[in-house]
């Protein structure tokens, strides 16, 4: 549909520009989401319908980041994880979206159905964000009426959260580059200081590579320390208290 056809169109490509300002500001994983929870919840928002947002983030090896618009939104996200069991949990089960148009007479969740009321919450809709495989998130919106999302609401919202998954995506691709990078520029970095300490152990006790590198590795598990370290220590005792330079420092 062209976007003189779309009455949101405008709002798709704000959340596209906003993302893509976050991102290019290089905000870190929470301060990401939260920003983006907290536009969400102007955005989709009215002063008659006042909304609020949680996103959550599960990556691997990394901590699970759950923010809020509101600090009700992060601990009712907080509650389902906990007790495994509420809207949340259903999409991202589905990998779908997940309506409660009244919470009064919802039976799926008593519980948590129970626990939002109790912090003013009519209604809520849980979205899937479309990330990479190796990473998930979920966007719940919070109403404190009664069907908050009708009247296009709910497809507001997915446009919303399908223009907030492309820049998420995004985000998390260059930080897993930035991190690739890193490590493998720690790694070349750690890789010569040892290649430096063995050249000196081969030169002080005129043997071969082999044996030299027995010896830094036999020192580093004697003395629990990382074979970096006990190869620093070497050139450091040869080379006096320099910094080594590496053709990988920047």
């Amino acid at each position: 549909m062209a976007d003189a056809e779309c009455p949101d169109s405008g709002l798709f490509a704000a959340v596209a520009a906003h993302v893509q300002d976050l991102v290019l500001a290089d905000t870190d994983a929470e301060g990401l989401l939260a920003a983006i929870a907290g536009h969400a919840a102007t955005a989709l928002g009215t002063p008659e319908c006042g909304l609020w947002c949680g996103i959550s983030l599960a990556r691997p090896k990394k901590p699970l980041v759950v923010v809020g618009s509101d600090p009700r939104a992060r601990l009712l996200m907080l509650l389902e994880g906990r007790n495994g069991d509420g809207p949340g949990v259903d999409a991202d089960r589905s990998g779908a979206g997940v309506l409660s148009p009244d919470l009064s007479l919802e039976e799926r969740w008593p519980d948590y159905a129970g626990a939002a009321r109790r912090q003013g919450i009519a209604s809520v809709l849980c979205l899937p964000l479309q990330l990479d495989d190796d990473a998930t998130g979920l966007v719940s919106i919070y109403s404190r009426r009664r069907d908050g999302f009708a009247d296009g609401g709910f497809e507001r919202a997915e446009g919303f959260v399908a223009q907030a998954s492309k820049g998420l995506t995004l985000a998390l691709r260059m930080t897993k580059l930035r991190e690739t990078r890193d490590g493998m520029s720690a790694a070349m970095q750690s890789r010569t200081v040892i290649d430096l300490a063995t050249g000196a152990i081969m030169a002080q006790n005129k043997c071969d590579q082999d044996s030299a590198f027995r010896v830094l590795l036999n020192a580093s598990n004697s003395r629990n320390l990382k074979l970096r370290d006990v190869a620093g220590a070497v050139i450091t005792s040869v080379a006096g208290e320099g910094r080594v330079i590496t053709y990988f420092d920047e």
